[in-house]
């Protein structure tokens, strides 16, 4: 809601407020837009922390595009592909998933956590903090399921310890969900899945026989996560003996990837962002909350 005095009139309040209302930015990613001297105000650029303006009288923009508090936050689903590092700028020239995301029109767009350059799945963006802080927070439990490709085929005893929590480098891991797919679940897997090539065009017949018979012992493991600790997925496979060749993430928290091309955003809807706001407040999570 807006600040209003007595007469129900909207007063001044602090620009990086504004934004955040706005859906520019979050609060802190206000700041940073307004210190770049990226934000104007009537034309004007505007990087002192506090400024004030009055959101009937004065004309906002980032990047030279208006903001309005009627526009209110947003917040964006991507089909991340592989090759495509999660960060909003990179220094060593990587390509960035702010490539594929519209931060022309939204510049205070962040993601909701992170995927690892070679992973793909669902990415979230937002331009509201509060909500992407709710949906990282370890207490809140929110769901991420993922698909894996793995060396070797996991066992019951391999995969009673993922549910039971593994010891990692940083400490043990939450419980997970995780099950081997067979049949159709497992071809499905099997093509969403960026497997690299088995064999290299240069390999000997020895070697591409050996690799050939390696591939064919791998097996395809739904798991779901509480936590988001860096490769996580990753290292709870890898401490069971089973190291991940391809990884992709087709939930998050009630949401599916579902039918989104690779590459592609959409944004969503007021029912689907009022479900990871419901999930944010469940401090215990114990199975993956669907839409209803």
């Amino acid at each position: 809601m807006s600040q209003e005095n007595e007469t129900g009139r909207i007063v001044p309040m602090r620009l990086q407020k504004f934004l955040a209302r706005a859906g520019a930015a979050s609060r802190r990613g206000s700041e940073n837009l307004m210190t770049a001297g990226r934000v104007t105000v009537n034309g004007n650029v505007v990087t002192e922390l506090g400024s004030k303006v009055d959101p009937l009288v004065d004309e906002v923009a980032v990047d030279g595009k208006v903001v309005r508090l009627a526009d209110g936050p947003v917040t964006i689903m991507l089909h991340k592909p592989a090759g495509y590092v999660t960060t909003m700028s990179d220094p060593q020239g990587r390509p960035t998933v702010a490539e594929l995301v519209p931060v022309s029109a939204h510049p205070g767009l962040f993601p909701v956590g992170r995927l690892d350059a070679d992973t793909t799945g669902l990415l979230l963006f937002s331009t509201d903090g509060e909500l992407g802080n709710g949906l990282l927070h370890p207490r809140r439990h929110v769901v991420k399921r993922y698909l894996a490709c793995v060396e070797g085929r996991p066992s019951e005893r391999e995969l009673e310890l993922l549910r039971q929590g593994v010891e990692l480098d940083d400490g043990p891991s939450q419980p997970a969900e995780a099950s081997v797919l067979e049949g159709a679940d497992a071809r499905r897997a099997m093509r969403v899945l960026d497997v690299p090539p088995v064999v290299a065009p240069n390999a000997s017949r020895e070697r591409a026989d050996a690799l050939r018979r390696r591939a064919r012992e791998r097996a395809y493991v739904r798991i779901c996560v509480h936590e988001g600790r860096k490769r996580q997925v990753k290292r709870m496979l890898a401490a069971v003996g089973h190291p991940v060749v391809a990884l992709h993430r087709d939930s998050f928290g009630p949401l599916d990837l579902g039918d989104l091309p690779r590459g592609a955003w959409r944004a969503l809807s007021e029912r689907e962002v009022a479900a990871l706001h419901a999930a944010t407040s469940r401090a215990n999570l114990d199975e993956r909350g669907a839409l209803p």
